[in-house]
């Protein structure tokens, strides 16, 4: 199973448009979003094409092959609007033999993860830095951001498949890479 993974999308319906493009393009199964899909929060500036309305839309045509987790921008008002549940504050997934402890990372983040098994992937979106980090009980990975990215980041995303995560931009560059 190949899963996109991708973060703070923030209302830009031209980055959203990208990443759909990129969904499609690298033929994965799902795509799971770690938060902050459609507001950009006060701390933002407005992301290009700032249009949550065409952001909803878009996302709802592939609403079965959504998996999402809240971000600290995301309400019961977006989940009103958006067809798939979008207010768990994580999800885990089980990848071979590694568990993923998925959340945006407002809560529980880099610094301050939550009780996982050694060896288990912590993934966050929230800094909008792409960011891959392996500590002695965990691996922290966060793909950045979508549409607002930070610290001269690129946007982009990221792809697992058959033990290896991927980071790329929307112009299909791989920019780094981890196996489990």
């Amino acid at each position: 199973m190949k899963i996109m993974i991708a973060s703070d999308i923030h209302g830009s319906y031209h980055y959203c448009k990208k990443m759909l493009d990129a969904f499609e393009s690298e033929k994965a199964d799902r795509l799971l979003l770690l938060g902050d899909i459609l507001y950009h929060g006060p701390r933002n500036d407005l992301p290009e094409v700032y249009a949550p309305k065409k952001v909803i839309e878009e996302l709802n045509a592939i609403k079965e092959r959504l998996l999402c987790v809240r971000g600290n921008c995301d309400t019961e008002v977006d989940q009103m609007v958006l067809n798939f549940p979008i207010l768990a504050d994580y999800c885990i997934l089980q990848l071979g033999e590694n568990s993923v402890f998925a959340t945006h990372g407002h809560k529980f983040g880099e610094t301050t993860p939550p009780p996982m098994p050694k060896g288990s992937i912590l993934l966050c979106g929230h800094t909008h830095v792409p960011k891959c980090t392996a500590y002695d009980d965990y691996i922290y990975m966060n793909p950045g951001s979508v549409s607002i990215p930070k610290e001269n980041s690129h946007h982009g995303y990221m792809t697992y498949e058959d033990g290896t995560f991927l980071w790329k931009d929307f112009d299909g560059n791989t920019i780094n890479s981890y196996t489990i």
